[in-house]
């Protein structure tokens, strides 16, 4: 009887073992927006399949290189598109950062990063004739919501969702996993990250910061930093990631909307962490515009975000931290 008894309360102690065990981690992987994914989470069961179809239900509103998408769709029309709800959200995100920024940030550049050759079009023959007449197109106060459609003033303007569109994909699956009921995650896509909760290890989510090499403004393959964070977005922008070299000179992929021609100053690269992952995209990419001094400056308006700008100062580079980022360092 005693070792009945003593079997009984063994497997009641194994049953409430399993019961309270905690959730696997799935790691699911995959290539969408023209670069890779990878996404951790908490959860019984594999989310993958729903998470493949949720992106490319954001893929076929926001993609410049989906024939059929919404984007491409107001891209071509002469008088604008009905817009779905991503869109929508991703192009009155975009009104509000770009007027923060006083044009700094700005989706209606489309037709000049595609002449410079960064964008969904053909690079164009660079002249300065060129350059101002794009610029007439080139101006988010030209954008009009009338109902559920946006209207363009000119059959001339585009859009390019580059710098915005791959945060707020992120955000849209940390949404999802948060409404699964996963406290546990961090999703990445193209270098852009949102986490919630711990990591496998019951710690903040590490993550790290590119170094840029001093000279040449390529990634070094190690890390300025590593940070622990939790709830948090992160983006990062930088002039090393994706730019040409023509007749000897080098030619950055951030262009300024405000002037038609690459960005050029001591900024590297701008890391954000904010609220959001489509703000954190959208803000890396106005502060590369910006340059470090009007970034500094416009960022005492700016309490949600903390940023770390590497850039170029006399014979190497310098490091410029808020105090909120540099908190966060781990390593």
């Amino acid at each position: 009887m005693k070792r009945i008894a003593g079997l009984l309360l063994l497997s009641i102690l194994l049953f409430a073992a399993a019961c309270t065990r905690p959730n696997a981690y799935q790691v699911n992987e995959g290539w969408i927006f023209g670069t890779t994914y990878r996404i951790v989470y908490e959860a019984e069961e594999d989310q993958h399949g729903e998470i493949k179809a949720l992106l490319q239900l954001f893929n076929a509103s926001l993609s410049t290189f989906d024939s059929s998408s919404v984007i491409t769709r107001f891209n071509r029309s002469n008088t604008g598109v009905r817009a779905d709800s991503f869109f929508r959200t991703v192009v009155e995100e975009g009104l509000r950062i770009s007027e923060q920024s006083e044009g700094a940030f700005d989706m209606t550049v489309a037709p000049l990063v595609n002449a410079w050759g960064f964008g969904f079009e053909k690079k164009e023959q660079i002249s300065p004739t060129l350059i101002d007449s794009l610029r007439r197109y080139v101006g988010m106060q030209s954008l009009a919501w009338q109902g559920d459609s946006l209207l363009k003033g000119d059959p001339r303007i585009m859009l390019d969702a580059s710098a915005i569109a791959k945060g707020y994909g992120v955000d849209v699956v940390a949404s999802f996993l948060a409404a699964q009921g996963c406290a546990n995650y961090l999703v990445e896509i193209g270098g852009e990250v949102v986490t919630g909760g711990l990591n496998p290890k019951g710690l903040p989510w590490r993550i790290g910061v590119d170094r840029p090499a001093e000279q040449t403004g390529r990634v070094t393959g190690d890390y300025q930093f590593i940070l622990g964070i939790s709830k948090r977005a992160l983006a990062t922008s930088g002039n090393y990631r994706n730019y040409y070299v023509e007749d000897g000179k080098k030619y950055a992929h951030t262009i300024d909307p405000r002037t038609g021609y690459p960005a050029s100053h001591s900024l590297l690269s701008a890391t954000v962490l904010a609220p959001t992952c489509m703000e954190a995209d959208a803000w890396a990419t106005a502060f590369m515009v910006l340059g470090v001094e009007a970034s500094k400056a416009l960022l005492a308006h700016l309490p949600e975000l903390d940023v770390c700008f590497i850039y170029h100062e006399g014979e190497g580079d310098a490091v410029y931290l808020t105090e909120g980022f540099r908190s966060l360092i781990v390593e």
